[in-house]
């Protein structure tokens, strides 16, 4: 059984949706986590709704685009806690548009945000990492970064957070610090489930297990890397989309 007891946990974007099931579950197995979203009514709705529940949850209201913003969110959990164990990049945007038509403001939103945000929180988290000689860095990126239409910034800012992974992976192996990104593919959220009907029947007619993930499937993923069971696993990119991407 995972446990995470004891363990230090950040996830980014942690308000709602996938975000909100991966600080869910790892509370539910032991970390005090840090519930991290740009809106503070939605951030400390979800740290009362699981501090309720007997977990371990606070909150804190921050743009990862903002670097001196995502470095005061890592020195202060350190300051706090004394050490960071877990640190998860959920945190993202999209601002979709055919390249022919997209605007630079449309591109800059979204690298600052999905890839940028990345480097802002990983960047000082390593610094600690480093020192405390552990540590789990698991980083969300897309199955559209292999490419997907309409999606030029998108998937561009989560091809660069695979480089960004291996990368940092490399780097941090020697500290027994992990560093792995994981790539949902059609995931039922609040925002899915507005699609109409055809576009959902379309995306479900691509994946071969026949249904939409779950929030709570990648929660358990993510769960498993941050654990000890997971301590051989970097540099590892890992599609969670019932077979969407073979």
């Amino acid at each position: 059984m995972i446990e995470l007891d004891g363990k230090i946990a950040i996830v980014t974007g942690s308000g709602r949706g996938i975000g909100k099931a991966i600080a869910a579950k790892l509370a539910q197995l032991g970390a005090a986590v840090t519930i991290c979203d740009i809106s503070e009514e939605i951030a400390s709705a979800t740290a009362t709704e699981l501090t309720q529940q007997g977990y371990l949850a606070d909150y804190a209201v921050i743009d990862v685009a903002d670097t001196d913003a995502a470095r005061k969110l890592i020195e202060t959990t350190i300051e706090k806690h004394g050490k960071l164990d877990i640190l998860v990049n959920n945190a993202g945007i999209n601002r979709d548009a055919m390249l022919h038509k997209m605007e630079h403001k449309q591109w800059d939103d979204v690298i600052s945000v999905n890839l940028t945000g990345t480097y802002n929180t990983m960047q000082p988290a390593s610094i600690k990492m480093r020192e405390q000689k552990s540590g789990r860095i698991i980083n969300i990126s897309s199955a559209s970064w292999l490419g997907n239409i309409g999606q030029a910034n998108y998937a561009a800012s989560k091809a660069g957070v695979v480089g960004l992974t291996k990368t940092a992976a490399r780097e941090l192996a020697k500290y027994n610090v992990t560093v792995n990104a994981i790539c949902p593919g059609f995931i039922e959220t609040d925002m899915t489930r507005g699609v109409p009907e055809k576009v959902w029947d379309l995306m479900i007619s691509k994946i071969p297990m026949g249904r939409a993930g779950n929030p709570e499937d990648v929660a358990n993923l993510i769960a498993f890397l941050a654990s000890d069971a997971a301590s051989y696993l970097t540099g590892e990119v890992i599609n969670i989309g019932g077979g969407m991407v073979l």
